[in-house]
């Protein structure tokens, strides 16, 4: 099963290469609502995120709609750059904020396989078309990376450089279990579906190994983006933070030696299921966002 679902979030991660992360692909997305149908749990804590309360918020900042004149648009919301991370867009509009298939890809072409529960393979199949599975740990956070990162591989470097000294956030300590699982901490899982489930330790420690992995290939190759003095430091710290991090981690090395996506992902699979909380277990956070 492990082997089958690794295949298939190669697949996925080619799409995700070819296409881009989070507000790419806008024309195949669903929105919120279509998944809304079965996983109802889900999407009533999405709704009490800032993910969700953003999409009638963040447009009316002050600093926001100077960051949108400084990147020569007029309205966020009609902004490609800002649809980028910024909302969940459909045939052009945006729709939403960043929601489910912000993380879990756009999911016109798989929606309907994964809903087919005559289908015993259709997780399978529906990863084999992009979907980003739960289990696919370092997909989903290389997602979050790419926005929290100012990091979009579809963001031109001119343009982040101009967000950034326009006061943009870019926080170069973002964390993935310090994040994931706070208010957007949604594991509703079998056998028991209703209870949002918390993590253990263990799993904890795999998350945030998985997380500076997916911080480090996104910085890597965020960092020649522009020269940019400020986002350079940032992508420098977040580089330095996860080399620290996963120097004390064998299963590392390669990922190490080539920050890829693809060593990230075997990285990820290579670690899955294991405790690593000797390791890094005085590093987790108490507290979550």
């Amino acid at each position: 099963m492990i082997q089958r679902l690794f295949r298939a979030a190669f697949a996925a991660a080619l799409l995700t290469a070819v296409f881009g992360t989070a507000g790419a692909q806008a024309a195949d997305k669903v929105g919120p609502d279509a998944c809304k149908k079965c996983h109802t749990a889900e999407h009533e804590v999405w709704e009490g995120t800032p993910h969700f309360s953003s999409f009638k918020e963040i447009h009316k900042d002050k600093k926001g709609k100077e960051i949108v004149k400084a990147v020569g648009d007029k309205r966020m919301k009609k902004s490609d750059t800002c649809m980028l991370c910024h909302y969940t867009v459909i045939d052009g509009k945006a729709e939403a904020g960043p929601s489910c298939e912000s993380c879990h890809g756009a999911a016109k072409e798989w929606i309907d396989i994964h809903n087919d529960k005559k289908n015993p393979n259709s997780i399978q199949d529906a990863i084999g078309k992009g979907m980003i599975h739960s289990s696919m740990i370092y997909d989903i956070a290389a997602n979050c990376m790419s926005c929290h990162g100012l990091a979009n591989p579809n963001l031109p470097g001119d343009t982040a450089a101009t967000m950034l000294e326009n006061e943009h956030p870019l926080n170069p300590n973002f964390e993935l279990v310090e994040y994931s699982q706070g208010v957007v901490r949604h594991r509703f899982y079998p056998p028991d579906v209703k209870t949002n489930q918390e993590m253990t330790d263990a799993q904890k420690s795999v998350y945030y190994l998985v997380g500076q992995a997916a911080a480090l290939v996104s910085a890597t190759e965020a960092i020649s983006k522009t020269d940019n003095a400020k986002y350079v430091e940032a992508q420098n710290q977040r580089i330095a933070k996860a080399k620290e991090v996963l120097g004390g981690i064998p299963e590392a090395a390669a990922l190490l030696g080539a920050p890829t996506a693809e060593n990230g992902r075997a990285f990820g699979e290579a670690i899955k299921g294991k405790d690593f909380t000797a390791q890094v277990g005085s590093q987790l956070p108490t507290k979550y966002k």
